[in-house]
């Protein structure tokens, strides 16, 4: 043991304490037998990214528990989008298909632990990733409000490993570390290449998605390397639509130009989503080196969004539910004798009031003219992420810091959403309305400054004490940009009672757009050290100061004890916090929702705004957490094992509130204050420090090899056991939402893969479980029920041509299990088609079915 800690020690001395080494110091290492000269130095080099993929996926000599998925693992996945690669690994990772979900359907949150997406700091080499500029603002519950990095945007290909540190690490990284930490650790070759193709296809006929992707290894004279990878791909958009029986009646009735189905419920279709990354180092001297990292991606998305009644449609058909038609005066100075009570039946083009009073007067408007079958907006976006990292390592050699080890480096990052809505309109503008619009962009940009150091020392204790300390400078900016002008214009026929701006999705006014700033700084000290031959301690403190709430101070302990040979046991005490984004303390924005299955417009406000605080809201404050694990890792031979207990206790989570109903006086208030369209809305939100809540859980990896079969074989099982309690609330939060935190993710997940290894073939097969969960459809608590617990498989087959060429045929979900069928006609009286959908969107794993997939690679 003492020999294996002193080899964790020169490894992190030789990664020169950057963050990504610090991550390895907490994460523990596996190493290679201990060598001398040339050789062992090569080793050193490969242990500062922890692991390799021959490695156990968790590495026993950790004091807290670590997933470790090699870049080839992830390959195999079968899967282009990162999120889902990595939910097929690690269980505790959730991540749901997002049908109608406004921005989250651009971006989709995910889930470690049961906490939301914002809640896990993701770094890559181990530097502090930027989050997105987009808020999910309708986030299946769990993520409402959660704003995170962009994690899809990061190619497999380009990756040497992921780890993922499953536990509370705020104490060593700052803010949204409660859940834990994902490090994606680029590839760094100096030679060598990948390239692949691969094209698949839904059991259903739909979805086909074609992918290519390289990565390529060059010299940077003959002290470096420069690596660097690309991914481009195109997805077609899904569909798991019936027709709603509202367009059914109109088609029945004779109305024209209804869609079959009229809404529809699936994955967006992405196109030209390109990414680049580059990783680069040099060595500048025998004891400083140079490094850089980056990448540039971008992305369009456009998916689907709910279907607009030509008869109910409040401020475009009707505003009074569809008793009687809207119709407009074109005459400015209302001359035109238009008819103000025609009533809707069946069909009310054929109601003799709308021929002669609207049809045939050209005074009169009314959009069922222009849009007889009702209209289905399209939501999408572009999305653009790009960050650069650069920094000098090295250790000082001579005067007062002779022996330190140092990390300096400066990151910047920046993440934009441009919004476009299509097939909808501007009401106000009646009959001169586009149909297209671009109602703006959101902005966040991040600037990092990092300077580390680290020395070993001798205190008389029974090894040396390794010692790191930092500085850290941060600062977040979120902007807002307004959208075109027809997007949020205050048409003529505003004061009739027709809608304003884009519906669906007003644009932002000038008056709302700005750039809103925060600073921090941090500081941290960290000990680690064996006070024994088989005990190992660490200890980490960091302090934080904010501009804006103020500052914070976190601590963290770990230990690791060994038994014997092949027992050990582990652990972690800890606190965290999580600040606020400065998106959630500022933003503010409409959308449509359903409400209790009925389609409103709804205001999301800053929660300083005037009617926020008067409806309870308060300028937002960090999250604060307690996070304590336990452990046991078992390993003999080839068998490894371990088995780890969780309990995070979060106070003042921060979320949008309900959304609450709005009186005539909100509204007026809502107007002094600038709020844009108030008429058409119906509730209000904003985000709080409103519950608290206990997550335990417990979390098992198993891997087993063996030489079978004429092969070599990998067996190896994941478990995860997470349970969420809200244990304060008020009534802001609302009930349906706690509801929400504790059941929509499964409480038992599991996966078990076997892989097999040949001469010239390969391949495996992984069969994946997910317990019981909430079932819940458009976001209305009279849907939700508890859906089965269900299997899926995964498998992929690859032939070997020769040592360049491989070709793999898969599947993921090969069974074709599907999602859990609707079944809210007892619980909310309403037939199960009513909006348009067949399975609960809060399927955890996905509403689309099976999927193959071929793929072609050439090694060089």
């Amino acid at each position: 043991m003492k020999l294996k800690y002193r080899k964790l020690q020169s490894a992190v001395r030789c990664a020169l304490l950057s963050t990504s080494a610090i991550a390895a110091m907490h994460s523990g290492v596996a190493f290679a037998e201990e060598e001398t000269g040339a050789e062992s130095n090569e080793k050193i080099e490969k242990i500062a990214v922890v692991g390799s993929r021959a490695a156990p996926r968790s590495i026993g000599s950790s004091p807290v528990p670590v997933d470790i998925i090699g870049g080839d693992e992830l390959g195999k996945s079968g899967n282009t989008d990162m999120l889902e690669a990595i939910k097929g690994t690690v269980p505790s990772f959730n991540v749901h298909s997002n049908p109608i979900s406004d921005a989250a359907t651009l971006v989709r949150p995910a889930n470690l632990r049961g906490l939301p997406s914002d809640s896990t700091l993701v770094l890559l080499n181990g530097k502090r990733r930027h989050r997105a500029s987009v808020i999910a603002f309708l986030g299946g519950g769990i993520n409402d409000g959660a704003q995170g990095p962009d994690i899809s945007v990061i190619p497999s290909i380009a990756l040497k490993q992921v780890e993922v540190l499953r536990d509370g690490a705020a104490a060593q990284y700052g803010s949204d570390a409660i859940a834990g930490v994902m490090n994606f650790v680029l590839k760094d070759a100096s030679e060598g290449g990948t390239l692949e193709v691969r094209h698949g296809q839904y059991y259903e006929g739909d979805g086909d998605s074609t992918q290519i992707a390289g990565n390529i290894g060059l010299p940077f004279t003959d002290d470096g390397f420069a690596n660097f990878s690309f991914q481009y791909k195109n997805a077609d958009a899904t569909s798991r639509s019936v027709q709603r029986p509202d367009a059914a009646g109109f088609i029945e009735a004779g109305v024209p130009d209804v869609p079959d189905p009229a809404q529809i419920w699936g994955s967006p279709e992405i196109n030209d989503d390109i990414t680049l990354f580059g990783n680069i180092g040099l060595e500048l001297s025998n004891d400083d080196e140079f490094y850089l990292f980056g990448n540039y991606s971008e992305r369009d998305v456009r998916g689907g969004f709910y279907y607009r009644n030509p008869h109910t449609r409040p401020g475009v058909y009707s505003n009074d539910g569809g008793e009687t038609l809207l119709v407009g005066d074109l005459t400015g100075d209302m001359s035109g004798n238009c008819p103000t009570n025609i009533q809707i039946d069946d069909n009310v083009l054929d109601n003799p009031e709308f021929i002669n009073g609207v049809l045939n007067n050209p005074d009169c408007f009314a959009f069922n003219e222009l849009i007889p079958g009702g209209f289905t907006p399209n939501f999408g976006g572009n999305i653009v992420d790009t960050s650069i990292t650069a920094g000098v390592k090295g250790e000082f050699s001579d005067g007062i810091f002779a022996g330190w080890f140092y990390d300096a480096s400066a990151s910047v990052g920046y993440n934009a959403s441009r919004y476009f809505i299509y097939n909808t309109v501007n009401a106000s503008l009646g009959p001169d309305t586009p149909r297209d619009f671009s109602p703006g962009k959101y902005e966040q940009l991040e600037k990092t400054f990092n300077y580390d150091m680290s020395k070993l020392f001798d205190w008389g204790l029974y090894d040396d004490v390794n010692v790191a300390g930092g500085l850290e400078w941060r600062e977040e900016t979120f902007s807002v940009i307004s959208g075109d002008e027809a997007s949020f214009e205050v048409g003529p026929l505003t004061d009739q009672g027709f809608s304003i701006g884009s519906n669906g999705f007003p644009g932002f006014q000038p008056s709302q757009a700005g750039e809103f700033t925060r600073r921090n700084y941090a500081a941290y000290i960290d000990l680690e050290t064996l006070f024994t031959e088989d005990f190992l301690m660490g200890f980490a403190l960091r302090y934080e100061d904010y501009d804006s709430f103020g500052s914070t101070t976190n601590y963290k302990v770990t230990a690791h004890y060994t038994i014997n040979d092949m027992f050990s046991l582990r652990g972690s005490v800890s606190t965290g916090f999580r600040a606020p984004t400065v998106g959630q303390a500022n933003v503010s924005n409409v959308q449509t929702n359903l409400s209790s299955g009925v389609l409103v417009d709804s205001a999301l406000l800053p929660p300083t705004n005037p009617i926020s605080v008067q409806l309870g809201g308060q300028e937002l404050q960090p999250e604060e957490s307690s996070n304590y694990t336990l452990g046991a890792v078992y390993e003999n031979g080839d068998f490894f094992m371990t088995v780890d207990y969780y309990n995070i206790d979060v106070e003042d989570r921060i979320s949008q509130s309900d959304k609450i109903e709005l009186s005539a006086a909100d509204k007026q208030t809502l107007k002094q204050a600038g709020v844009p369209n108030v008429d058409q809305l119906a509730q209000v939100s904003f985000f709080t420090n409103d519950f608290d809540t206990t997550t335990r859980g417990v979390d098992v990896v198993a891997n087993y090899s063996a030489d079978l079969l004429g092969g070599s074989s990998t067996f190896s099982a994941a478990y995860n056991w997470n349970e969420t309690e809200v244990t304060r609330f008020s009534e802001i939060t609302g009930a349906f939402k706690v509801d929400r935190l504790e059941n929509d993710l499964p409480k038992h997940r599991a996966t078990f893969t076997w892989s097999q290894d040949w001469e010239s073939v390969s391949g495996f097969i992984r069969a994946n479980y997910f317990g019981e969960y909430q079932g819940v459809h458009v976001d209305y608590d009279a849907t939700a029920k508890m859906a089965d617990a269900s299997f899926t498989f995964d498998a992929e087959l690859t032939y070997h041509v020769n040592d360049n060429i491989g070709l793999s045929v898969g599947a993921q979900n090969m069974f074709d299990e599907e999602g859990e069928p609707l079944d809210f006609a007892d619980q909310a009286g309403l037939p199960n088609n009513t909006w348009g959908g067949k399975f609960y969107e809060t399927s955890p794993y996905g509403f689309n079915g099976g999927y193959y997939y071929v793929k072609a690679s050439y090694t060089f």
